[in-house]
């Protein structure tokens, strides 16, 4: 005898035993506005945002705790503060996805001539709040099938 599928699911206790896992990002920018905005956006999204105001504020987070996305908008700083931000977080274990943030649309020219592509730029503007949350996601699942990717070719 079959039970429905709602009294299955209701009597099963493994959902109440397991943990929701979300991705943990870590949201580096010197605007505080803009980091506030952008950290209540992801949050509502349902990621776990850790903010930072420096470079060094920054990295000591990724020195405390695994992210699986960094982000980072740290001109005001310097202009490389990002990047070298984001090419330090590449080198820790647990390899997170990297992107710059930029909400100028003006600096699009600007990163592909110092060498940055298009997909690690992920550019924001207040109309379009679900092409940010789209990038971050794309992002996000790049990690997880180039991680999965690895581990299927340790173990063969």
């Amino acid at each position: 005898m079959h039970l429905p599928v709602a009294t299955a699911l209701a009597e099963d206790p493994a959902p109440k035993t397991r943990r929701k896992r979300v991705a943990r990002v870590l949201l580096a920018d010197t605007a505080l506005a803009s980091r506030l905005a952008l950290k209540t956006i992801l949050s509502a999204a349902g990621y776990a945002v850790s903010g930072a105001a420096t470079a060094a504020e920054a990295i000591g987070k990724l020195d405390e705790g695994e992210y699986q996305l960094v982000l980072a908008d740290l001109r005001a700083e310097s202009e490389d503060a990002g990047p070298r931000l984001l090419a330090y977080a590449r080198q820790k274990e647990f390899r997170p996805a990297t992107a710059l943030i930029a909400s100028d649309i003006s600096e699009t020219g600007r990163t592909a001539r110092e060498g940055e592509s298009h997909n690690s730029t992920v550019h924001i503007s207040n109309e379009n709040v679900y092409y940010l949350l789209d990038r971050v996601a794309a992002l996000i699942s790049r990690r997880a099938d180039r991680r999965i990717s690895q581990a299927i070719l340790r173990t063969s």
